[in-house]
């Protein structure tokens, strides 16, 4: 049968994700390369032209829609006909999440995979009957928030089943309850962090999680993915925030988190924050919530090299000093960065590496917070550059993936790849990794930054810019293979906020031993006995 292009069957289109079928979201804030960008990458990598371009959405080619019409006339008789539909133009932009290998993959002109049809449920019985209808006709279901997933997480994979289906959550779109007394706000899983923030902001409240994907990703996303986001030094990782749960499995509805803290056995929330949509599909999050701060405070410092700046950070972190942003950047990153800016504040640039403080609450917690942590790093070898470079990153810190986007069509391969360890470990790791990415990419720029800290230790964010040359997504494939082999080999996690997906699954068993495997698959025997949802991710 001849693939299904664009102008597929006539259906109502169903209201489409914000994000570009291929490309990071919003087309109007893509990104130019500077003359200094396009300097370095002809100057370091050979890169000086531009790759060819990939098909327009109309030229798109995909494959047939595996649903049978009376699958679809059951699908509609549960959400209703205007949310459901198998039309291209509704297939396509759920097709899969925004890695480079994702929009490598939409670059090509063969016919391209899909989700078989696109559901939008209204209600948790909604989803229900859908669960039930779908396990009885074996129908795979992915669950669907904001598309940002860059690790294969939301791939459209059937296998042993006779279609899949996307179901999109964007209907969950409300703030259920506020409780100020508590601190406290159940959020439905289909809003987006812009949205949920607004919400609260009415009230006088912020829940101050901001991924890079903030502006596109959802609260449902940020609970099955155990997100992380850039302030979390001072709020915490999205799963600390999470105080209940709301789930629809196919065998049962679980509604989780009775009290602040209980000793009722092992906490089941743990087995959906970072789940991924494999075990359920959550609806709602309970989530711990703070007033909007009254002042921000930032400074930037600037330090002689990597080990020191780490050192820094660990001693502001196990002294407790709390900033609610702390980051470092290696020096090729700050080179970079400078590259991009070439000025810090109006003053020339510096050498070394980069490091970005911020500080939120009231006046008098930020300055004291402030003075605390300014006189760690001062003591461990920093060098102040005031404030205005931790402006300019928070300025434009949800934009890296439009520059990845713009490198992409000049002809360079740009990813990333993220993990953790103890700060004994760092540096090994670091080296280990740096390592298996040049020499399976070699002339790669690899780029580093700790992105969190914890007592005990730190996230390394590794950016990793390439020639895309021939075959650039076998090459990746190499290189993250390596890569993933370093990690496990030196101490790291696969995965520090990326979450597994279909990407991080070869080294699952590795991570959590087979036993750990076991464990896994037992859990998803029982909530997910037919294994519709989301098959081929997190679970080996």
């Amino acid at each position: 049968m001849a693939p299904e292009t664009q102008a597929g069957p006539a259906h109502a289109a169903l209201p489409l994700p914000p994000m570009k079928w291929d490309a990071w979201g919003d087309p109007a804030l893509a990104k130019e390369l500077s003359a200094d960008i396009k300097a370095l990458l002809a100057a370091a990598l050979g890169v000086t032209g531009d790759a060819a371009p990939g098909p327009a959405a109309e030229e798109v080619a995909l494959r047939p829609s595996q649903l049978a019409e009376a699958d679809l006339k059951a699908l509609a008789a549960v959400v209703g006909e205007a949310y459901v539909s198998a039309a291209a133009a509704d297939r396509l932009p759920r097709a899969g999440g925004k890695s480079t290998p994702d929009l490598l993959r939409r670059r090509s002109r063969e016919p391209q995979d899909a989700p078989d049809a696109v559901l939008l449920p209204g209600s948790e019985d909604e989803i229900a009957a859908l669960l039930t209808l779908c396990a009885d006709r074996r129908i795979a279901v992915v669950p669907f928030g904001g598309g940002t997933s860059v690790v294969g997480g939301l791939d459209p994979e059937r296998g042993g089943f006779t279609a899949v289906v996307s179901l999109d959550l964007r209907r969950f779109d409300r703030l259920l309850d506020l409780d100020a007394t508590s601190g406290e706000a159940v959020l439905g899983a289909g809003l987006t962090g812009p949205a949920a923030e607004a919400l609260l902001a009415e009230h006088g409240f912020e829940l101050g999680h901001y991924p890079q994907s903030f502006r596109f990703a959802t609260i449902g996303g940020f609970a099955a993915t155990r997100s992380s986001g850039q302030d979390s030094a001072g709020y915490g990782r999205f799963d600390e925030m999470v105080r209940g749960l709301r789930v629809i499995t196919p065998v049962g509805v679980l509604d989780l988190g009775r009290a602040p803290a209980s000793a009722a056995g092992p906490d089941l929330r743990e087995l959906f924050l970072g789940s991924e949509g494999a075990l359920g599909v959550i609806t709602a999050v309970r989530v711990r919530i703070h007033p909007l701060p009254a002042v921000k405070a930032y400074e930037a410092w600037s330090f002689p090299d990597f080990a020191t700046g780490a050192a820094a950070l660990r001693a502001v972190e196990q002294q407790g000093t709390g900033p609610t942003v702390i980051r470092l950047s290696d020096e090729a990153e700050t080179m970079v960065n400078l590259a991009m800016t070439e000025k810090i504040g109006g003053e020339p640039a510096v050498t070394g590496c980069l490091a970005v403080t911020v500080f939120e609450g009231s006046a008098e917690q930020v300055a004291a917070r402030h003075q605390l942590t300014r006189a760690v790093l001062a003591a461990a070898g920093g060098t102040s550059l005031g404030e205005a470079p931790a402006r300019a990153w928070e300025h434009g810190r949800f934009n890296a993936p439009y520059l990845r986007d713009s490198l992409l069509a000049a002809g360079a391969l740009c990813e990333t790849l993220e993990t953790a360890t103890d700060w004994r470990r760092l540096a090994d790791l670091r080296a280990a990794v740096t390592a298996a990415l040049t020499t399976t990419l070699p002339g790669a720029l690899v780029l580093c930054h700790i992105s969190h800290v914890y007592p005990t230790g730190a996230s390394l964010y590794f950016t990793v810019v390439a020639a895309l040359g021939e075959e650039p997504l076998a090459r990746w494939t190499v290189a993250k293979r390596a890569a993933g082999d370093a990690i496990l080999a030196t101490g790291g996690t696969i995965t520090h906020h990326h979450a597994v997906g279909a990407d991080h699954r070869p080294w699952m068993a590795e991570e959590i031993g087979e036993l750990g495997v076991r464990i896994l698959r037992a859990v998803k025997a029982e909530l997910d006995p037919a294994g519709i949802l989301n098959p081929g991710k997190l679970i080996p």
